[in-house]
């Protein structure tokens, strides 16, 4: 990925097993669009950092209260996380994010410097 590059998971401090959410990157003219699938996380249950040139997506998927006796479950909770170490062309000060049924999506904006420009030819 050129916008993204995912970091390598290290030795987890925290005995927490993680999801890793499927994700797709777009690179569009103003910069770059990542998307995470992650099916049940609210915006209650999400958070998106950026550490350092770490970008990480957290989100935990809750257990839903039964309507009556569970006669059969496959959903169980879940804790999304996955890490990416954002493209130097990237600003990150306008980084934006929204959740909508269940798909994260981060816009991620390039520097204007970065963007390419048509240079004008004087005659």
């Amino acid at each position: 990925m050129n916008a993204v590059t995912q970091k390598e998971q290290g030795t987890p401090t925290r005995t927490k097993n993680f999801v890793s959410p499927e994700v797709n990157v777009f690179e569009t003219e103003a910069g770059f669009v990542l998307e995470a699938e992650m099916p049940g996380v609210n915006k209650q249950g999400l958070e998106v950092t950026l550490e350092g040139n770490e970008l990480t997506i957290t989100g935990h998927r809750a257990e839903e209260t039964a309507q009556g006796a569970v006669i059969y479950r496959e959903s169980r909770p879940a804790d999304f996380r996955r890490s990416f170490e954002p493209d130097a062309s990237i600003d990150a000060g306008r980084i934006s994010a929204k959740i909508e049924q269940g798909l994260l999506t981060l816009t991620l904006p390039k520097h204007e410097k970065a963007k390419p420009r048509k240079i004008t030819i004087e005659s």
